[in-house]
């Protein structure tokens, strides 16, 4: 059986990967991309595998397209569960969105329409997922910068629709849900409390690059901002239990050792939004 997820984890990343395995400072468990490790020898697959024997894994991968409407890459869910048997991962998720089309793929994550035709499309998809990888499956509501034609209701709506009508999990990415308040203008509070907190098994937390003109691009650059916690702090509270949170810091990496501070942040908050005493941390 996996190992249980626990705390704050940190996503695997080659440009630190074996400073990783020297450290000794806290980390719980480790997220990684499959489609940056899976079907490589050499170092690659040497580190990947010092990193299962250390830490509990789950796998995010970033390319399934959930919502498109090409076939599911047989290819890439078979490398899913040949990794799940390499490293008994605990889950795998992937986005709430479709990033190819008529065999294109594109360089991005692009949202939906949230209409009814759209969740019954990909909750039928995420079900088929569901039975090539024996794994629970969480989805992840992304970050969006314009909506598709088309549209029945808000983003909330259609995010819950898909989880409920499909069964599966949700990986619930805090900085998504507030970049997209700024950009689009809705309460993100009022978001956090349409989503069905019994099923968020997994949170991103993430920095962000705001434009001269305010729009904000969710880069997962730079330090976690006041507000981003502050909702952080919100969701644990509402839900009412420390779920497994991954910080995300992908691009213009700093030193190591900033990140590691960001994830005793996240620690932080999170014990404090809870009421842990600091002697139980």
């Amino acid at each position: 059986m996996p190992t249980s997820i626990q705390g704050i984890g940190l996503g695997l990343r080659r440009a630190y990967a074996r400073e990783l395995l020297a450290t000794d400072r806290r980390i719980d468990w480790l997220e990684v991309t499959p489609e940056n490790w899976v079907g490589f020898g050499g170092e690659r697959a040497r580190l990947l595998h010092a990193c299962a024997e250390r830490w509990p894994l789950v796998s995010h991968s970033v390319s399934l397209s959930l919502g498109g409407p090409d076939p599911l890459d047989a290819p890439l869910l078979d490398s899913l569960e040949a990794l799940r048997q390499q490293t008994d991962f605990a889950w795998w998720s992937d986005h709430l969105c479709y990033s190819s089309a008529n065999g294109v793929h594109f360089q991005d994550l692009l949202p939906l329409p949230f209409s009814e035709e759209a969740v019954e499309h990909t909750a039928s998809r995420i079900r088929e997922a569901q039975q090539r990888v024996d794994a629970p499956l969480l989805v992840e509501n992304i970050s969006y910068y314009a909506h598709m034609p088309g549209g029945e209701f808000d983003d909330a709506t259609f995010v819950r629709s898909v989880v409920e009508r499909s069964g599966c999990g949700l990986l619930l990415d805090v900085n998504n849900v507030y970049v997209n308040s700024v950009n689009h203008g809705f309460a993100p509070r009022a978001f956090i409390d349409a989503m069905p907190l019994e099923r968020v098994r997994q949170l991103h937390i993430a920095g962000h690059t705001r434009q001269d003109d305010g729009l904000i691009i969710d880069t997962h650059i730079g330090p976690i901002i006041d507000e981003v916690w502050d909702l952080y702090r919100y969701t644990l509270r509402r839900a009412g239990r420390l779920i497994p949170t991954l910080v995300e810091w992908d691009q213009d990496l700093p030193p190591l050792d900033e990140v590691l501070d960001e994830l005793e942040r996240a620690r932080a908050h999170a014990h404090a939004a809870l009421g842990v005493p600091e002697d139980a941390r």
